[in-house]
């Protein structure tokens, strides 16, 4: 372990150590809720676009809420470059850092903070943990409301940077900043209110360590912490020793870059052994022109998740668990963009790190992955300016979509991606209340086309945005995974890619699945459908009686019941068992299967 302890961890008796253990985890938590709590955009406290946790001075993660995995991961290094930047004893009690760029970062609208913990009438002149949080904020800046966008080709278009800025010196906060962080904003109010939420949200976990420290002593904590760190080693050890031993190699593409038609290509070659897990990311494509590249911690981050997956997905987590993990990307690519590259589509690059090793594996670990999901966050902003106030308005949220079917059970149908963890959906009675937005509908996309197998996947979604405003306004979205749908496994189908309608006014529709500030008119909709996962084994393998359910839950329809499972269902409802084991004969004969 990095840390240096004044106490043994063998003299530490493991109730205590729980103890400790669990009110930091606590405290992380309570963190989170006061920042959901207390945010002003509704990105943050109705999706819940946002992470928090707790970090040692050396960059070990001790102890996280439930948030965005995309960003938990990404914690640590916003910790340890704030400390490189400012050295061990360059806080202050009060001070909290902002940071937003390359260092820890994911696109510049996700905010980061750091805050020093320091022990009361300790003498340490430097601190002993940080509370660390990331969240999105609605707007900061850049050509576009929203700022992230899909036609960015340089960072300087998405915003202002905050390159580790203290926002609180010594309690008091740096009004030159803060002036700063307003003036770069289409929405002050609203941005003011998140970057004080967020601070006040550290406040609380700043507290909450503190009172741990002064119930058990420094000692005690500091043990408590080592120990829980090592427990977390041992803890995945044995899991990754129950991996299978071997090579595994996957490639993939992302459909372009925002500004391109190329497609972009991806590849890991994983690696394990009974004490490592390796990810070797050489032979991705460079760094792309368009924004879809992601910061190494971004991509880190999401890898992060799919190692948990593999080995102890309830387990959990701290730097400890992750020692197994060994990660090679390459600089200069599109995992691991460098200045002044964009990154405000970052999640369609980062999902593929963790895409490619799953589905490398997938196949070998039947019981703990399935095929292919939707991939990207099919992020969506939709705005303008509202007729009945006068006023802006930016609706910033993910779409989910289907995931992969697995070798014993059918996908999830409609579930936010991988790398978004625990966000979700605004209610529709919510948006419609509040914006100029009427939906005409929030539904499953059936009959579903794609994503057949022995055990199907879950279908997408359905949703119409339609503007309700005079003036009109406009969208904004990123649906990845178009041109390249998710993987099945065993002969199970794909899925059908997401993508995005647009219903003109004329009666023309227009489908596509990136847009910048593309205008809505009054009375227009912008459909979105999200992909269904990818199918596991042959679909001639589906249990019929399953196959009928299907189509009396109107999932599919009789010609896909008959066409692709091979199974005859009268027009009465009923199944044709005769002429069903006819029919399946016959195509298992013509395909040889």
């Amino acid at each position: 372990m990095n840390h240096q302890t004044n106490k043994p961890t063998a003299d530490l008796d493991p109730f205590t150590r729980e103890v400790i253990t669990n009110a930091l985890q606590s405290a992380a938590e309570e963190s989170f809720i006061n920042l959901g709590r207390t945010a002003k955009s509704s990105v943050i406290y109705e999706t819940l676009d946002y992470a928090t946790g707790i970090v040692d001075i050396d960059g070990n993660v001790v102890a996280q809420a439930n948030g965005v995995p995309g960003f938990l991961g990404t914690l640590k290094f916003c910790v340890s470059d704030t400390v490189e930047k400012f050295g061990r004893d360059g806080f202050d009690p009060g001070d909290v850092v902002m940071l937003n760029d390359y260092h820890g970062g994911t696109h510049l609208n996700d905010v980061a903070m750091v805050a020093p913990v320091f022990l009361e009438d300790d003498g340490r002149d430097e601190p002993v943990m940080f509370l660390a949080s990331k969240a999105h904020w609605t707007d900061i800046g850049g050509k576009d409301p929203g700022s992230w966008t899909t036609d960015a080709t340089s960072i300087f278009q998405e915003g202002i940077q905050y390159p580790m800025v203290k926002l609180y010196e010594a309690g008091v906060e740096n009004e030159a900043v803060a002036d700063i962080v307003a003036a770069n904003t289409r929405m002050p109010e609203m941005t003011l209110g998140d970057m004080q939420a967020q601070k006040a949200s550290l406040d609380v976990g700043v507290e909450r360590v503190q009172e741990i420290a002064r119930e058990y002593g420094w000692d005690t904590l500091e043990a408590a912490v080592d120990a829980w760190l090592e427990y977390g080693h041992d803890l995945v050890r044995d899991a990754v020793e129950e991996l299978p031993n071997g090579t595994y190699h996957a490639q993939d593409y992302l459909d372009d870059d925002g500004i391109t038609d190329e497609p972009i290509h991806v590849e890991c070659e994983v690696t394990i052994t009974d004490e490592t897990v390796t990810l070797d990311y050489t032979g991705t494509d460079p760094e792309t022109e368009g924004p879809i590249n992601s910061p190494y911690a971004a991509s880190i981050s999401d890898v992060r998740s799919f190692f948990q997956a593999i080995t102890l997905p309830s387990a959990p987590t701290n730097e400890g668990f992750f020692e197994p993990l060994e990660v090679i990307i390459p600089e200069g690519t599109v995992l691991n963009a460098t200045k002044p590259a964009p990154i405000g589509t970052d999640w369609e690059s980062s999902a593929m790190a963790a895409e490619l090793p799953w589905k490398a594996l997938a196949p070998s670990l039947p019981d703990k992955l399935s095929a292919g999901h939707f991939t990207s966050v099919c992020a969506t902003i939709v705005g303008g300016t509202d007729e009945r106030t006068g006023d802006d308005f930016l609706v910033i949220e993910p779409q989910p979509g289907g995931w992969g079917a697995c070798a014993d059970r059918d996908g999830a149908d409609v579930l936010v991606c991988a790398g978004d963890g625990d966000t979700l959906e605004m209610p529709v009675e919510i948006m419609e209340t509040r914006f100029p937005l009427l939906f005409g509908q929030f539904a499953l996309d059936t009959p579903q086309e794609a994503g057949h197998g022995c055990f199907r996947a879950g279908t997408g979604l359905v949703q119409d945005y339609t503007m309700y405003n005079e003036s009109g306004g406009f969208i904004t979205a990123s649906f990845g995974r178009s041109e390249y749908p998710p993987w099945g496994v065993e002969g199970g189908h794909e899925g059908d890619g997401n993508y995005i309608e647009l219903l003109r006014n004329d009666g023309s529709v227009e489908r596509t699945s990136k847009l910048t500030n593309e205008p809505l008119a009054d009375g227009e909709t912008a459909r979105l459908v999200t992909s269904s996962g990818g199918g596991w084994g042959e679909p001639l393998e589906r249990d019929p009686e399953r196959v009928l359910e299907d189509c009396r839950d109107e999932y599919i329809t009789l010609d896909i019941a008959r066409d692709v499972y091979g199974v005859v269902v009268t027009e009465s409802g009923e199944l044709d068992e005769v002429a069903t084991e006819r029919l399946r004969a016959e195509k298992r004969t013509e395909t040889g299967a």
